[in-house]
Formats: C-alpha cells, structure tokens, sequence
C-alpha cells in the first residue's frame, strides 16, 4: 500500500501482555499527544494473549484498533502483526507497561524530518533495577560486535518508522530489538534521540534469563542471516572444502608413508581421522546445498507464527454519535 493510499499519517502501536491496570491511562496519555499533533491517527493495541483483564479494559477505549491474538506469541510476534494490520505513514512503537513516554512521540517525528527513516528512542537515564541494566549492558556489547546498528539503545521500543521499511522484512523469534539493525543493513537511515524512561508502576516485568538466552540466539541468527542469507553455500562450502581437502592430503600423506614403510597404521588413529574429515567436508558441502535450496524456499512463501482470534476497531464515541 502506498503512502497515499494510507488513512492515517501515524499509526501508534503498542504490544500488551497482561497490562490490565497500565493500557487505560497509557492510551490516554497518547490520545492526547495525538490529538495536540492535529494529524489523522490509529492507536493500535496487540493484546499478545493476555490472561487477565487487559482485553476488557481495552475494548472500553475509543477510537481504538484492538489485535486480539488466541495465545500468547511473544513481542516480536505482536509487533509483526501491528506493522501488517496499521494503516498508517509512519509507525510509532512503544512498551504497554507506560514505561515509555508519549510525550516523546514529537520528538521522534521532529527527527524523521532530518531525513531519517527510523528514529530509535535512547532511554538515557533508565528507572530498572540494576540485574536488569547490568544484564542489557552486556547485551550491548554483543549486539554491537554482531549487529553493528551504532545506536546505543536498540532495546528501546519506543521508536518510529516509516512504513516502507517493513515492506521486505520479515519478524520472528525475539528480533524486534534488532530491527533498526536489519533496516540499516537494506539502506535505511537510522537517527537517535534521548528520550524519558519512566518507573513501573503497575504489573510484572516479562523480562527473564530466558528472554536473555532467546535474544542471544537470534542476535547470532540475525548476524549469520546478514552475512549469508543469499548465500549460504559460501559458508558451508567453504568449510566443506576445507575439511574434505584436509582429509583428503591427510589420507594421501597416510598412504605414502605406508607405502615407503615410514610409519605402520594397525594400530594408528589417523586413518580414521582423515576419513572423518573427508566424510565431515562432503556432509557440510551437501548441507550447504540444502541450505541454499531452503533460503530460496523460504523466499517464495509469506507465513505467519502467530494466529490473531478477532481484530475489533471502536471508533471515536463522537464520530458514532453523528452517524
């Protein structure tokens, strides 16, 4: 869809998972921001299969669009599926927990109009605990040796985009805090600001030690994709290469020296060892083949992992009145 087949100039979407207490006043706070922006707007809510009342509470708010999915998915899950469902020019994410500030929001838009494609909130002066911090700085570290996005918060959510940039991309696992990365890499320009970080003040964190294990795996999943997506017979091959020749000299060596009575194999290892690498080289070769038949499989097809029950869209109570 293009820009001006779009209804709405903003589309703001916000992931919630068992938020009861925190989506009224947040949605307020936006509504408000919103309006004083004067441009047309959609508040998206992805209720990412809460168990509480966070779904009744949303279904009191208006004008809303309300992405009800049968369990829970996970974030990145919900953000994938607000960016297919918004209908908006640029995209505008943040956390359910009101941790973000909307009133932030002008500041991100007042970025994009330098020329940025994706502006990514930097909680500068962060309000989590120390476990929590301590365990992101290290994240940041990683993320910067694999990922390389030269932002220095990418797990901030609060974050802008314009709508094209999730034409090509596709969201899974937890790689929604490598996004800004993922578009840099495709020629997106990717601006910074600081923004405020608010205390929590209702509900429980969802961050764990196996959110942390998750992360780690697709930060190294999203680098090997980077690097060898179009191409991954330059990996495996390369390394079957290697180990088969390695084998193969090995074996040759083994033969030579028998032959010329130098050394007795009876009793040797190394016999085996070059058949392991040989074995080992033809196995990663063949790999690779499947690979790269798998990658242009993978580019045919357009699938989702999440499955949305309802999509419910109230409108605004004034705009119902006239009708």
């Amino acid at each position: 869809m293009s820009n001006a087949e779009k209804k709405y100039k903003y589309s703001i979407i916000v992931p919630v998972y068992n938020e009861q207490d925190a989506v009224q006043p947040l949605f307020t706070e936006i509504k408000s921001v919103m309006e004083s922006i004067n441009e047309p707007y959609e508040i998206v809510f992805v209720d990412d299969g809460s168990i509480d009342h966070t779904l009744e509470k949303l279904k009191t708010l208006s004008p809303i669009k309300i992405i009800h999915f049968r369990k829970n998915f996970g974030q990145t899950a919900a953000m994938d599926a607000g960016f297919k469902n918004a209908e908006g020019e640029i995209f505008i994410t943040m956390d359910g927990d009101g941790q973000n500030d909307p009133k932030d929001i002008p500041t991100l838009l007042a970025k994009m109009t330098e020329g940025y494609d994706v502006v990514s909130g930097w909680r500068f002066d962060r309000k989590d605990d120390f476990s929590k911090r301590f365990v992101s700085r290290g994240a940041d570290y990683l993320r910067k040796f694999f990922i390389n996005d030269q932002i220095h918060d990418s797990g901030c959510t609060l974050k802008a985009f314009r709508s094209e940039c999730f034409e090509n991309i596709t969201l899974y696992g937890e790689i929604h805090r490598f996004i800004p990365g993922m578009l840099k890499w495709q020629g997106f320009r990717i601006g910074e600001v600081k923004v405020n970080h608010r205390p929590r003040t209702t509900g429980k964190t969802k961050y764990n030690w196996k959110r942390v294990i998750k992360g780690l795996i697709d930060m190294i999943s999203v680098w090997f994709w980077r690097k060898y997506s179009g191409r991954p017979l330059h990996l495996f091959g390369t390394m079957g290469a290697f180990l088969g020749t390695a084998g193969v000299l090995l074996g040759i060596y083994l033969a030579i020296a028998r032959i010329m009575g130098k050394i007795a194999l009876q009793n040797s290892i190394w016999p085996l060892i070059a058949v392991f690498l040989m074995l080992t080289g033809i196995q990663l070769f063949v790999s690779g083949l499947l690979a790269d038949i798998a990658v242009k499989t993978f580019y045919d097809r357009k699938r989702t992992i999440y499955s949305i029950k309802e999509v419910i869209v109230n409108k605004d109570r004034n705009e119902n009145s006239d009708t």
